[in-house]
C-alpha cells in the first residue's frame, strides 16, 4: 500500500512545523502581509495544519469554512496567489521536503485558485 502524501511529508508533527512556517513567512511576506495584520497567529497556525493535514490524506477534520467562502470578496490577485504559494513551497523546503512531494503539494494549491483569485 502507498502512503499518502500526509505520511510522506512526516505525519502531523512536521505538517504542524511546515504550516507555522507558512504563517511565519506570510506574515513576513510584504506583498501579503497586510492580508495577516490582526491575525490570532495561534489559532491561524492550527487552522493552516488541519487544513494542510486534511488536505494531504491525514486525520484531521477541517471545520473551517471552504476555500471560495472563506476567500470571496476579498479581491485576492494572482500576484498574490503566487506569493503564498511560494512561501509554502519555501516552507516546505525549509522542513527538508522531498522535490516529489513539493509537487504534490504545489498541484494541491493550483486545484484551489479558482476559488481563491478574483471571487
Amino acid at each position: 500500500m502507498n502512503a499518502s502524501l500526509h505520511e510522506r511529508l512526516g505525519g502531523a508533527t512536521a505538517i504542524t512545523s511546515i504550516a507555522n512556517d507558512i504563517v511565519e513567512l506570510h506574515q513576513q511576506n510584504p506583498r501579503i502581509a497586510p492580508r495577516f495584520a490582526g491575525s490570532d497567529t495561534p489559532a491561524l497556525k492550527r487552522r493552516v495544519a488541519t487544513f494542510f493535514s486534511m488536505g494531504t490524506g491525514g486525520p484531521s477534520e477541517y471545520e473551517g469554512q471552504a476555500m471560495l467562502e472563506t476567500h470571496r470578496g476579498m479581491n485576492i490577485d494572482c500576484a498574490e496567489f503566487i506569493a503564498v504559494v511560494d512561501d509554502a513551497l519555501e516552507a516546505l523546503r525549509r522542513n527538508g521536503v522531498r522535490q516529489r512531494e513539493q509537487e504534490e503539494v504545489l498541484f494541491i494549491l493550483y486545484s484551489m485558485k479558482a476559488d481563491i483569485v478574483k471571487v
